[in-house]
């Protein structure tokens, strides 16, 4: 995998091969970094600022959606990503959990007038799934200078005779047109129908499993190779098929109290992402014990909940001493498989 390279100032230059990128941090010329689990580097001297097109192909997915980021001449990354679809449910129980506290004897705002009435408002979940692709191509684009974007089109449901839910009403398409219109102020965006991937896919002779499921290229991966590759050209096969999987971090917001009641009829309070001390949740850190893993909580002793990258639990009784920060996670992250081309 070709390692990302930036300017002393920060700005996104064409990546490099490992054997270019471990030369120049042996002479002192490089300072590598990580960047959410993909190795880095940042020039020490000013060059010249020299880049190719670079597109990204977007596969958007009820579950799995697939990212590849391609030049006319080579692969740099292939990211399988789960969608971010949990948001709709929270939200709807955060709203059970409100009225039922009014018949309560308990802390809770009075009813009001519905602000948002007759407004334009995306749905909480729709927003939710929509932005979490936009910010996966934020931070592509803080590791490579990306200039085209390229979308698998997806259609809502039709009803004949209603154009108010075909074009207005539907969550997907108002949720897929603020996606294309954030897209068209940072990139240039081009689209395509699902009927002419599959023309691209069988073109070049390339398979799609039918296991949505699985983390491997030929998933979701494929058909956005497919999408960069009628973009911005280059060879016909893949000559990179190792995906990197991401996840969206399960966060725990502040509730007012646990929705069951505990001994005594006592309800606590819950969630947060402040943990004390200058730490917050889902920090990277490096135990003494078991290495690379998030922080995940901390309970009334001071001992802290520490989870593996992948989202299992390893222990609730780390000490502070135990562990060293590194840096903030934006997501979840592990390594899928290759499958042949």
């Amino acid at each position: 995998m070709y390692v990302p390279v930036k300017t002393k100032e920060g700005k996104q230059l064409m990546p490099t091969a490992p054997p270019v990128a471990r030369h120049l941090i042996k002479s002192g010329k490089a300072t590598p970094y990580w960047s959410n689990g993909i190795f880095c580097i940042r020039l020490n001297y000013e060059t010249i600022d020299y880049t190719q097109d670079i597109v990204v192909g977007v596969d958007p997915g009820s579950q799995k959606e697939g990212f590849t980021v391609k030049s006319e001449a080579h692969t740099y990354l292939n990211v399988q990503a789960d969608a971010h679809n949990k948001v709709g449910k929270k939200v709807e129980k955060r709203r059970e959990s409100r009225r039922s506290r009014r018949s309560r004897k308990c802390p809770n705002r009075k009813h009001r007038k519905n602000r948002n009435a007759g407004k334009e408002k995306i749905p909480a979940g729709t927003r939710a799934r929509w932005d979490w692709k936009l910010r996966i191509l934020d931070w592509l684009s803080k590791l490579y200078p990306i200039t085209h974007i390229c979308v698998e089109d997806i259609k809502a449901r039709t009803i004949p005779r209603a154009k108010k839910w075909n074009q207005s009403f539907s969550p997907l398409e108002v949720g897929k047109e603020w996606f294309y219109t954030e897209i068209r102020k940072r990139w240039e965006l081009l689209t395509l129908q699902g009927w002419e991937t599959k023309e691209i896919r069988d073109r070049l002779g390339l398979k799609k499993t039918s296991n949505k499921l699985s983390e491997t290229f030929s998933a979701h991966c494929v058909d956005s190779w497919c999408l960069a590759h009628h973009t911005v050209g280059g060879v016909s096969m893949p000559e990179n098929t190792a995906i990197f999987c991401i996840a969206p971090i399960p966060i725990k917001r502040r509730c007012l109290h646990r929705e069951q009641e505990a001994k005594g009829r006592q309800r606590n309070r819950y969630g947060g992402t402040v943990l004390g001390n200058g730490l917050v949740k889902n920090t990277l850190i490096k135990h003494v014990k078991y290495g690379l893993t998030r922080l995940a909580g901390v309970n009334a002793k001071g001992l802290f909940s520490i989870y593996t990258l992948e989202g299992k639990r390893l222990t609730t009784g780390a000490k502070r001493n135990d562990f060293s920060v590194l840096t903030r996670l934006n997501f979840n992250y592990r390594s899928g498989h290759s499958s042949p081309s």
